[in-house]
C-alpha cells in the first residue's frame, strides 16, 4: 500500500504537470504547494492527510449550505435517474421551467424571463449583448457603449473585461477588448472626512448623472455590482446609490444591469441585493451561490419590454446566444434544492442573527490597532491590515492553512464570506485564529 504522504505528493506533482490553475502564476507553486482536497463536509475541507480547513470564502463565494449537503445531494441523485441533459434549443424540461417560475416569483416584480448560461462571465456577456441588441432592434443602433464603476469586476471573457476595471487584466488584454467608460465608485472608504456613506454615494451618483447627460445617446447600459464590489476589496456602499442610478437610467433611456453574481442569493442580507434599494433593474444576473456551489449555472433575468423587442418572424431579430449546456437539468435541480433550503430553513432571518453574533464576537478584530475599515454587509465581512509585508496575501494564506483556515486576501484586504451553515463555535475559531495570524504578520 502506498503511504498517504507519497500518494498526496504524487497527486500534487501530476496536477502541476497537467493542470493549468486559474488566476495563478504557476511558478509560485515551486515554493507554495497546492493543497490537495480529498473531501468536504459542512463548512470544512479535508486534505488527503486528514488536515482540515474552515472554508471562510465559500470556495470562491459559491458554497452556501456546506460541502456535501445531504438535501442537495438527494435532489441531484433523484435527477440523475431521470434526465442528465437535453439541449434547450427546441426542447424543454421540468427543472428549467420550475426554476424560472420560482425565480420570477422571488425576484423584483417584472423580471419574468430567464436566459441561462454557465457561469458569471457568460451572464455578463449575455446581458451586454442582449442590451445592445435590444437597442438595435429598437432602431437605436448608436446605443452600443457601456459604463461601469471604477474598480468594477464583471468577469474575464472579452465582453466582460470591457466593463471590468482591473488594471492587471486591462494591461494584459487591453488590445483585445472594447474600451468603455467608468464612473466614480461609491465605495464608502473613499468618502471625505466627516462625509457619511449616504452623502458620498449621492455625490458619486451626481457624477453618474453628468456622464449620462453627455453620453446617454450612445450608452446601452450601466452595469453595477449592487452594494458590494467584490474584487475591489469588498468595497461596500450605501443603497441610495442604486436607487438614484435606477432613476437616472430611466430618465436617460439606459438599461440598468444588476450584477448579483456574487452578492445575490442572500449574501447581502436579502435574497437579492437590489431589494435593499427597492429597485427593479432591467437585467438581474445570478450565478455562484444559485446552485449552492454544486454545478456551473448562471441566469439573466429580464423584463417583458426586453423580451418583446426580440419577438419577431426574422431570425436576425432573435437573441443570438447559446452554449451546449444551457439550462442543464442537473444544475437547475441543484438550484431548486438550494431555493428549497432558503424557504424551509428561513435562512435570511437566521443569517441576520448569525451576522449580529459574528459582529459581537469580532469586536477584538474591529478594535485591533493594525485593522482598519472593518465593515460588514449581510454575510460579508472585510477589513484592511496595516502590514509591512508586500506579500501579505500569500503569507496570510499560508499561515491560515497552518491554523485550519482557508483565507484568500486581496492585497492587504482580508475578508470572510463563509457558508451560511457556519456554527457559533466555528465563527469563534475564525476570529481567534485570525487575530493570531494578524499578530504574526504585524
Amino acid at each position: 500500500m502506498i503511504p498517504r504522504m507519497s500518494a498526496t505528493s504524487d497527486l500534487l506533482d501530476r496536477s502541476l504537470s497537467a493542470v493549468w490553475h486559474p488566476c495563478t502564476q504557476m511558478k509560485r507553486h515551486e515554493t507554495l504547494p497546492l493543497v490537495a482536497i480529498a473531501r468536504g463536509e459542512g463548512a470544512w475541507l479535508y486534505d488527503f492527510d486528514g488536515n482540515r480547513y474552515l472554508d471562510t470564502v465559500s470556495s470562491w463565494w459559491v458554497n452556501l449550505f456546506g460541502h456535501c449537503n445531504p438535501r442537495i445531494n438527494a435532489a441531484l441523485t433523484d435527477q440523475l435517474g431521470k434526465l442528465e441533459h437535453v439541449m434547450l434549443a427546441g426542447f424543454t424540461h421540468e427543472p428549467v421551467v420550475l426554476l424560472s417560475e420560482r425565480l420570477r416569483d422571488l425576484a423584483p416584480a417584472g423580471l419574468g424571463h430567464c436566459f441561462y448560461g454557465s457561469d458569471g462571465a457568460s451572464a455578463t456577456e449575455i446581458a451586454l449583448k442582449m442590451s445592445a441588441h435590444f437597442w438595435r432592434n429598437s432602431g437605436k443602433t448608436q446605443k452600443s457603449q457601456f459604463i461601469s464603476l471604477q474598480n468594477s469586476y464583471h468577469g474575464e471573457t472579452l465582453g466582460a473585461l470591457s466593463v471590468t476595471d482591473v488594471a492587471l487584466f486591462r494591461d494584459a488584454y487591453g488590445g483585445l477588448i472594447k474600451q468603455n467608460a467608468t464612473v466614480p465608485s461609491p465605495d464608502s472608504r473613499a468618502a471625505a472626512a466627516g462625509e457619511s456613506a449616504e452623502d458620498f454615494a449621492l455625490r458619486c451618483a451626481t457624477a453618474l448623472e453628468t456622464h449620462l447627460q453627455q453620453h446617454h445617446a450612445s450608452i446601452a447600459a450601466f452595469i453595477v455590482e449592487p452594494l458590494v464590489q467584490g474584487a475591489a476589496g469588498m468595497a461596500m456602499y450605501h443603497p441610495v446609490y442604486l436607487k438614484r442610478a435606477r432613476e437616472l437610467c430611466t430618465k436617460y433611456g439606459v438599461h440598468l444591469i444588476a450584477d448579483e453574481i456574487a452578492v445575490g442569493m442572500g449574501r447581502t442580507g436579502t435574497l437579492f441585493a437590489c431589494e435593499q434599494a427597492a429597485i427593479r433593474p432591467d437585467f438581474l444576473l445570478l450565478s455562484k451561490g444559485i446552485t449552492g456551489g454544486y454545478l456551473p449555472l448562471s441566469i439573466v433575468m429580464t423584463t417583458d419590454d426586453v423580451y418583446r423587442a426580440f419577438y419577431a418572424d426574422e431570425t436576425a431579430r432573435g437573441f443570438l446566444h447559446s452554449h451546449s449546456y444551457t439550462g442543464n437539468p442537473l444544475a437547475c435541480r441543484a438550484a431548486l434544492a438550494t431555493l428549497d433550503i432558503f424557504a424551509r430553513d428561513d435562512v435570511l432571518n437566521a443569517n441576520r442573527d448569525k451576522a449580529a453574533f459574528f459582529n459581537r464576537i469580532s469586536q477584538p478584530l474591529r478594535e485591533h490597532p493594525k485593522v482598519g475599515n472593518f465593515r460588514n454587509t449581510g454575510m460579508i465581512w472585510a477589513f484592511e491590515v496595516d502590514t509591512p509585508h508586500a506579500d501579505f496575501a500569500q503569507r496570510c494564506f499560508s499561515l491560515g492553512l497552518q491554523r485550519e483556515l482557508l483565507l484568500r486576501p486581496m492585497g492587504n484586504t482580508l475578508y470572510f464570506m463563509p457558508p451560511y451553515i457556519m456554527s457559533a463555535d466555528e465563527m469563534q475559531l475564525l476570529v481567534t485564529r485570525t487575530l493570531d495570524i494578524i499578530a504574526a504578520l504585524t
